[in-house]
């Protein structure tokens, strides 16, 4: 029976490609590749058919799990922590012979770089400020041309911060870890991870879908807003406040640079044309609802 259904690969299936297979796995055939031998077997206790492979060290004769009716590639995997291309991916392409229906590649709305509060959409040019922006930027290229060649339908879904159960940060709030003040503050935009899955599967499912989407919320608030609406509801005491001078000496160079940028990413095509409605428009609700799961 689960032979003549199509088959679906999903490549890095961590915090949001768990929760994709466990959505699709009564239509498709859904196989998960991860890059270590141990989380292969975690996920194969689950049920779920895995394939082990590092693609930072791919082995001679290594091979995807590829069918005939392979509906889709649903590449989840981050790129590497250094360079300004994503040789991870480059590595992937390569072992893909079976060009899939669909290709979904998972980016982020870093790209668009610092809009000084500004609203950016998808016509908005990319201004990657950091390398590990760039390194999207190559992807998102890398993807166009592989699809291109092989007449492959590619969506690129641009994501914010992803919260949900488990991805809060309750435990920097424990450690009364500092916030830069709210005038100090800038726009940030996130996406609750039921809400992504959803757009994963809009991606696959919705053949007009094609192109770039924006993937957010579409309540665009700062991490210093969010920070202190997850205490309140969660019970703990807000976070201290700094400047942003005091910032720039004692945050890491990672996390300054997510503040350094400010921008209100517009998910007006992702609603229109891709045909999702989050479900949690309102960080308070998809706050109380990651608390009770």
């Amino acid at each position: 029976m689960s032979a003549a259904r199509p088959h679906i690969l999903i490549a890095g299936c961590g915090y949001v490609g768990q929760r994709l297979a466990a959505r699709l796995r009564d239509r498709y055939e859904v196989t998960a590749l991860v890059r270590a031998n141990d989380k292969a077997a975690a996920l194969d206790r689950q049920g779920l058919k895995t394939l082990a492979i590092d693609l930072d060290r791919v082995r001679a004769g290594a091979s995807l799990p590829e069918r005939l009716d392979q509906e889709a590639i649903v590449y989840l995997a981050p790129p590497p922590s250094s360079g300004e291309s994503d040789l991870r991916l480059d590595r992937f392409l390569h072992l893909a012979f079976v060009p899939p229906k669909s290709f979904v590649y998972m980016s982020t709305t870093g790209v668009y770089g610092d809009a000084e509060g500004g609203l950016v959409d998808e016509s908005t040019p990319v201004m990657p400020r950091t390398d590990r922006a760039r390194r999207r930027v190559s992807a998102e290229e890398m993807t166009r041309v592989w699809c291109h060649e092989r007449r492959v339908r590619r969506v690129v879904l641009r994501v914010p911060g992803i919260y949900g159960p488990d991805r809060l940060p309750l435990e920097r709030l424990r450690k009364s870890e500092p916030v830069v003040r709210p005038e100090d503050a800038g726009i940030s935009n996130r996406i609750h991870v039921d809400d992504l899955v959803a757009a994963c599967e809009a991606a696959i499912e919705n053949k007009e879908a094609r192109g770039v989407y924006n993937v957010t919320d579409g309540n665009s608030i700062s991490s210093t807003a969010f920070l202190d609406l997850v205490a309140k509801i969660a019970g703990l005491p807000p976070p201290p406040r700094v400047s942003m001078e005091e910032a720039q000496l004692t945050f890491s160079p990672e996390r300054l640079s997510f503040l350094n940028e400010s921008r209100r990413v517009s998910n007006d095509r992702m609603l229109k044309h891709l045909g999702v409605k989050p479900r949690y428009t309102d960080p308070e609700a998809g706050i109380r609802a990651s608390l009770e799961r």
